[in-house]
């Protein structure tokens, strides 16, 4: 057991390895033209290392920020909100902007943009069947699918420099525009107040 644990923990050191590289590199480069070769010489690694915890830049992307999302949202639902998590979370983007601006701007396959709706999505999903016993219906799906799209767009906007605005507000008005019958239901779940 101790061995699989110190083989995780050296795992997780060399992810966060990567993603610092990554982050580096983002700040010469767009992300289209990063290599795996920019990547793996900047933090003294090997392509094969590289590939064996990821399947390519956007993974590595996408698993940096589900990183950042996990730490967001992990007690939403047990005294916190879905305000407090989004303040969370935009305060953590806030820090990483550089990064999460040069993520955002693409928007192609595996895109952080699409993998950010549908962990939010999912995770909204399955907080909310979880905390009513029950899973959404076809109307309620939808509107929830259009309030995760609608709240990425503008935390894309706010990271692009196109708004501004403090974490607290953003997270304020996100939580403002959420359709009726979704406030009904997380306030149901107890994630909203």
């Amino acid at each position: 057991m101790e061995i699989n644990n110190q083989k995780s923990v050296k795992g997780e050191k060399t992810k966060y390895k990567l993603a610092h590289s990554m982050k580096e590199c983002m700040l010469t480069t767009s992300v289209e033209n990063i290599t795996v070769k920019q990547i793996v010489e900047n933090c003294g690694l090997t392509r094969q290392t590289f590939y064996r915890n990821f399947l390519d830049k956007y993974d590595l992307i996408n698993w940096y920020f589900d990183k950042l999302l996990l730490k967001s949202f992990e007690h939403m639902g047990r005294g916190k909100t879905v305000y407090d998590a989004l303040v969370k979370k935009f305060t953590y983007i806030q820090e990483e902007q550089a990064f999460f601006a040069a993520a955002f701007r693409y928007d192609n396959q595996n895109s952080l943009r699409q993998h950010d709706f549908e962990l939010i999505l999912d995770f909204y999903e399955n907080l909310i069947r979880e905390n009513t016993g029950r899973s959404l219906d076809e109307d309620t799906h939808f509107l929830l699918e259009m309030y995760c799209q609608s709240s990425i767009f503008m935390t894309i906007k706010w990271v692009l420099g196109e708004m501004e605005c403090t974490p607290e507000k953003l997270a304020q008005i996100l939580v403002m525009g959420m359709p009726g019958t979704l406030e009904k239901l997380f306030t149901e779940s107890g994630i909203l107040n």
